[in-house]
């Protein structure tokens, strides 16, 4: 049966559990086998256009099979050839018997094989882009509702100073938003490899146009176009320079490292209790402690940006070793045209974590009693230099009163932390004689809105000058919703 066939066989989860179906399909057999075709119908239109004896019949005959592969087929032909573009090329002359002496004139098989995958790149970023400005928009809304509401702050996970959620939130967004500017520049500055024969010289291009230079790279540039790319690579060996490659899978990989660092500290708040993600009125956190409500999406978040920060070593070491103008080692690593490695999992990885990111930043739970819980456990300590400053004002003596405070803060700290019990630091100087002049400023002097300094101004201004004008290019993508199979 053929269930029971494909139970036997590794499938890969990026694709039967998590990617989507548009960069799913972006990286399959359909799309890569006609793109080749379309491109084959590329080159010849331009050659026609530029004098060689192709007809319009020809042409005709190319697009009217376009689509319609015969992968069957195809694989027999790559078997018996052992070679996937002559394959492919064979099965598409089966059906277009009349251009089949045409198709593939004057190329290599780097032509469809590198074009199409550069193609497949550009489009790949095209479905991320809007997926990113999704997850900027959710937790710039975020970041906005809790511009002012304060938080303990925490360096080496040691509690410090406040903060706010929002202004917190804004630390992940201006993360995100390099990342934006990263992946639209990986995007912008593709090219095309074009047409360029066998080791980039086109040299074959340039006997079929009797030696006639500017036809040539008029060829280049009308193939180009009908791609829809603006430029061409100038200059390549066999293949376009697999520095590309590394140039994209970077932006990829320093998305996955930003995505890890906000599900790392969604985890940590969700220890604290502070913040939770998205959880189901069904969903099980556990299977033997029923209370717990793990944060399932943070982790895989997490454990997916881990393989997509380690797939970056893949074309580092494919560029260092392409021997001169071409070395075959790198397609089976990196390829979507042989078995499909770096280039397909990056970007299917991206696209899963910026759907479950989409998702986790719709949904966000924040606990604002338990964070003044925790602010109040804190803060008494942090208040001491107010306190200091306030009894000067009322005509004490600093020495003496940062005396007072640190014996009351250490008599207060071996509550906390030998006997399991609250901060009593404000009692404490509350029953203390010394204090008696700023006992009634007390309240004001530990009020959490005078310790997080600028952080709400710095969240309306980072949101109106850096966030929203880069999401400006996506609003009409605004509007989709994510819903996660866990």
């Amino acid at each position: 049966m053929e269930g029971a066939d494909e139970c036997m066989k590794y499938r890969s989860p990026l694709v039967s559990r998590y990617a989507s179906k548009e960069m799913a399909y972006n990286f399959s057999d359909r799309k890569k086998f006609s793109t080749w075709r379309k491109l084959w119908i590329y080159l010849a239109k331009a050659e026609k256009a530029l004098g060689l004896s192709i007809t319009d019949a020809q042409i005709a005959e190319m697009e009217s099979h376009a689509e319609d592969i015969d992968f069957a087929m195809a694989a027999e032909e790559e078997r018996k050839l052992r070679h996937d573009v002559m394959a492919h090329v064979h099965t598409f002359a089966h059906c277009c018997p009349s251009a089949a002496p045409i198709i593939h004139l004057g190329a290599t098989s780097c032509y469809v094989g590198d074009n199409t995958d550069l193609i497949m790149l550009r489009d790949g970023f095209d479905v991320l882009l809007p997926k990113l400005a999704r997850v900027i928009d959710r937790l710039s809304n975020f970041a906005e509702k809790y511009a002012d509401l304060p938080t303990l702050g925490f360096t080496h996970y040691q509690p410090a100073q406040l903060t706010t959620v929002g202004k917190r939130a804004c630390l992940w967004l201006q993360d995100l938003a390099m990342d934006m500017r990263n992946l639209q520049r990986a995007r912008d500055d593709l090219r095309f490899r074009g047409v360029k024969g066998t080791t980039g010289t086109q040299a074959s291009f340039l006997q079929l146009f009797q030696g006639d230079h500017d036809k040539v790279e008029e060829l280049d540039r009308m193939v180009t176009e009908m791609a829809g790319f603006k430029k061409a690579y100038l200059v390549t060996g066999q293949t376009y320079s697999r520095k590309v490659d590394v140039d994209c899978l970077s932006s990829l990989a320093s998305l996955g490292a930003t995505v890890h660092k906000i599900c790392t500290d969604i985890r940590l708040l969700a220890n604290l209790k502070e913040i939770e993600e998205p959880f189901e009125k069904e969903q099980i956190g556990s299977s033997a402690m029923p209370y717990k409500r793990n944060p399932m999406r943070a982790e895989r978040c997490c454990s997916l940006a881990r393989h997509l920060v380690a797939l970056m070593a893949d074309p580092l070491q494919t560029a260092s070793v392409q021997w001169l103008e071409r070395t075959l080692d790198d397609s089976a690593n990196r390829s979507v045209v042989r078995p499909r490695i770096s280039l397909p999992e990056s970007f299917l990885t991206a696209d899963i974590i910026l759907s479950t990111l989409q998702n986790i930043t719709e949904g966000l739970v924040v606990y604002p009693k338990v964070i003044e819980r925790h602010i109040r456990h804190e803060l008494p300590f942090m208040a001491t230099e107010n306190i200091i400053m306030a009894m000067v004002k009322a005509g004490g003596n600093r020495q003496d009163c940062h005396e007072k405070i640190r014996v009351l803060s250490q008599e207060a700290a071996a509550v906390v932390k030998q006997e399991g019990g609250d901060n009593d630091l404000l009692a404490r100087v509350q029953r203390d004689p010394y204090f008696a002049p700023i006992l009634g400023q007390l309240d004001a002097l530990l009020d959490p809105r005078t310790f997080i300094g600028r952080a709400p101004q710095q969240v309306t201004r980072f949101l109106s000058e850096e966030v929203r004008p880069l999401l400006e290019p996506y609003n009409a993508k605004m509007d989709v919703k994510i819903e996660l199979e866990l």
